[in-house]
C-alpha cells in the first residue's frame, strides 16, 4: 500500500487493469436460530433507522458471530415478531426477554451494503485514499475508480474480515497482507455515522467481530 499522505490519510496508490468479480453481498432474506449464552446474552447491538432495525455490534465469539450476523444486517423479525418501526431500546428488551434456546432472528443481507473488487498492481496498490476508515479520494485511472469505488463510503470488510472500529493503520495492514485480488464491503457514511452515532467507540474497537 501507498504511503501516508498529508494530514495523517492513509493513501493506497494507483492500479491500471481492470476487473470486478461478483460481489458477496446479496441483499437476500434469511432466518437464523440461536441460544444465549452462559451470561443470556446472543452478543448483539443494533440501530434504528429509516424505520428499520440494523445490526451495529457483533461481539467476537457470541452466538450472534456464531450463526453468521454482520455488521448492516437488516433485522426484519425476532420470533416471528416484526421489529419495524420499532427503536434500538425496544429491539434489545425484545430480545433480553427471548428464551435461552431456539431464538429465531429473520434478516436481510446488508442492504445498505456493497462489494467492490479491486486488483493490485505490481506494487501492491489499488487506487484510492482513506481516513477514519472512510474513503476521501480516488486516484484517476485506477483499480479503484474504473471498478466503481465511491468517496464518501466507509470499509466495513476487507476480504470478508470486518474492520469496523479499527485503525486506518490496521486497515492498510491487512489490504497490505491480502492477496493481489482484494473484495471490499462498503456503505454510504451518513447511513454508517447514523448506525455508528450512539456506540462507544472502545466498545465496538474492543467487542466486534474482526475475525475473517
Amino acid at each position: 500500500m501507498g504511503p501516508t499522505g498529508p494530514n495523517g490519510v492513509a493513501m493506497i496508490a494507483p492500479f491500471f487493469r481492470h476487473g470486478m468479480q461478483k460481489a458477496q453481498v446479496h441483499h437476500g432474506i434469511r432466518e437464523l436460530f440461536l441460544c444465549k449464552d452462559i451470561h443470556g446474552k446472543i452478543g448483539l447491538r443494533v440501530a434504528a433507522i429509516h424505520e428499520g432495525v440494523f445490526v451495529c455490534l457483533v461481539q467476537e465469539g457470541s452466538p450472534a458471530a456464531l450463526v453468521g450476523l454482520r455488521f448492516g444486517d437488516q433485522i426484519l423479525q425476532v420470533n416471528g415478531k416484526t421489529v419495524a418501526g420499532s427503536n434500538m431500546h425496544q429491539v434489545h428488551a425484545l430480545l433480553r426477554n427471548c428464551p435461552v434456546n431456539n431464538i429465531s432472528i429473520v434478516v436481510r443481507d446488508r442492504p445498505f451494503e456493497r462489494n467492490v473488487t479491486l486488483h493490485k498492481d505490481s506494487a501492491g496498490h489499488v487506487g484510492f485514499q482513506f481516513k477514519r476508515g472512510q474513503i476521501i479520494r480516488l486516484v484517476k485511472e485506477s483499480s479503484a475508480s474504473r471498478n466503481g469505488l465511491l468517496t464518501d463510503h466507509h470499509i466495513l470488510e476487507v476480504n470478508g474480515q470486518n474492520v469496523v472500529g479499527l485503525k486506518d493503520k490496521e486497515i492498510r495492514e491487512i489490504v497490505e497482507k491480502a492477496p493481489c485480488v482484494i473484495n471490499l464491503t462498503i456503505m454510504p457514511s451518513y447511513v454508517y455515522h447514523h448506525m455508528m452515532n450512539k456506540m462507544n467507540f472502545n466498545l465496538v474497537r474492543n467487542t466486534m467481530d474482526h475475525s475473517i
